[in-house]
């Protein structure tokens, strides 16, 4: 695209079109990601949260959308302003991180014997709640890095 010749309405309504397409694709993200860890704790986990105020499972469900984030970003970051391959890039990324989450509760759960079935029936933020928050969020980190 010549940059001379381009108005900056287009570039104002292609920026406004990445973002937009960005912003839904991090949220379907998100919120796959939530669901995932809604299927590794007993009872549904916005009920968890929100009716039960269980701090456990607040904690590693935050700490997971930060790592999501975190991969969602560098992947938008590294996209280098191609919006379709990068786009796929965080949708690929985005599910990779995903797993990935899933996989480390299920490390820990086997190796620590750090379960977050039982973390979220606990009605008192937990030492093993904090561990694995900081888990999510360095798997997070490690992945968006790999990513860039």
């Amino acid at each position: 695209m010549d940059i001379e010749s381009t108005s900056f309405g287009e570039v104002l309504g292609n920026g406004a079109l990445a973002i937009t397409a960005y912003a839904i694709l991090g949220v379907l993200l998100l919120v796959a990601g939530f669901y995932v860890i809604d299927l590794a704790t007993p009872g549904r986990l916005s009920k968890i949260i929100r009716e039960e105020r269980n701090p456990n499972a607040t904690a590693l469900t935050a700490s997971a959308m930060a790592a999501i984030s975190l991969i969602v970003a560098a992947s938008i970051f590294s996209s280098g302003g191609a919006l379709r391959e990068g786009l796929i890039a965080t949708l690929v990324f985005g599910l990779i991180g995903i797993a990935v989450q899933t996989v480390g509760m299920m490390v820990f759960d086997k190796i620590a014997g750090i379960s977050v079935r039982a973390l979220a029936q606990e009605p008192t933020l937990q030492p093993a709640t904090v561990l694995l928050s900081v888990t999510h969020v360095a798997i997070g980190l490690i992945t968006a890095v790999a990513v860039i």
